[in-house]
């Protein structure tokens, strides 16, 4: 039996990312597999969506432009949507920054460093989230 419940087909993964090409490439992987995605080109539309919508989980870039970066959103989750703690991958390209290591370490989120496989993608969203 998996620890994690099947994705419901009715709740989308909300991927949260600035740059069309990686929410592109993203969307097509996972969608393939059978996820539904529902994006957002920023933090701050990130946020918009979460607080209207029931998510499977969340793929948020932890760099973005603006004021919301993906530790904002991390951190408005573990405030205000506590049932998608456990469900938010986070993705950089910057993980030898000082400021996201402390941050990853203290958040325990799991993470995928740039550029990545679509199959070490789709590992991770399935442990994370469960199958579609």
């Amino acid at each position: 039996m998996s620890a994690q419940p099947a994705v419901s087909a009715k709740r989308p993964i909300l991927l949260i990312e600035d740059e069309p090409s990686v929410i592109a490439f993203l969307r097509a992987a996972l969608q393939r597999r059978g996820y539904t995605v529902v994006d957002a080109s920023s933090g701050e539309e990130g946020l918009k969506q979460l607080s209207s919508g029931r998510y499977a989980g969340v793929i948020s870039d932890i760099r973005m432009p603006g004021a919301v970066n993906g530790a904002d959103v991390h951190e408005w989750i573990q405030k205000n949507r506590p049932e998608l703690k456990s469900r938010i991958i986070l993705i950089s390209g910057d993980t030898a920054n000082s400021e996201t290591q402390t941050f990853l370490a203290k958040s325990g989120t799991p993470c995928i460093e740039k550029p990545f496989r679509v199959q070490q993608l789709i590992a991770m969203v399935e442990k994370t989230f469960g199958k579609p």
